[in-house]
């Protein structure tokens, strides 16, 4: 279900809360059962707000431990593959990678090494991103609630990237990927898409032709 970011950004916590106590629910009958380790996810936007569910629920007597616990479980994608013995298992390709380092990611969770680590592992030429702590607009629902702000930071961003030539972006929010991909020429890919080609997996569906 819903991890309850979208319904926060819109104001609607009540509704956010309810979608997050959803998520908090299933997941400590899964701890109480056969026990869970972690919770990884794989869009940065969510990662960061389930991070936050400690701070959404600091109030409440009945959920705060066990979501101050599922906050502590949950990592990004990119913070668990990081954790294992990742190797390429291919000779793979050496494309010209864009990295975009979403704010979710980057200033929610302090992620930055792990992404750009994990790509040049994989044989990616990793290119940094001029100005790239700035958002790229799509921010949530700021670029339905701001969409003239939204595709000035979009363009900007874009202009960015373009200066680098690169094959491909690499990204590791959903958000960030679809809203780029409106304006750009350039394929966007999620990070991890990319590790798995490199590791036998199928080529991203954005590089096919």
């Amino acid at each position: 279900g819903c991890c309850g970011a979208v319904a926060h950004h819109l104001g609607k916590v009540d509704h956010s809360r309810q979608l997050a106590l959803k998520n908090i629910k299933a997941w400590k009958q899964e701890i109480d059962n056969a026990g869970l380790d972690y919770i990884v996810v794989n869009a940065s936007g969510c990662g960061t707000t389930i991070k936050d569910y400690k701070f959404l629920f600091r109030d409440d007597p009945e959920i705060q431990e066990i979501a101050d616990d599922i906050s502590r479980r949950t990592v990004d994608i990119c913070e668990i593959i990081s954790k294992l013995d990742y190797k390429k298992s291919s000779q793979g390709s050496k494309l010209r990678v864009a990295y975009h380092s979403a704010c979710s990611l980057q200033h929610g969770q302090k992620i930055i090494e792990e992404p750009r680590d994990l790509l040049e592992r994989a044989g990616f030429e990793v290119m940094s991103v001029p100005e790239g702590h700035i958002c790229c607009g799509s921010a949530g629902t700021y670029n339905l609630l701001q969409p003239e702000l939204s595709q000035q930071l979009l363009r900007r961003k874009i202009a960015n990237i373009n200066s680098l030539d690169p094959d491909i972006i690499a990204a590791g929010n959903f958000g960030c990927m679809m809203h780029i991909a409106t304006q750009s020429n350039v394929p966007v890919a999620h990070v991890v898409e990319l590790l798995d080609w490199a590791t036998g997996g199928p080529k991203p569906q954005s590089l096919i032709s």
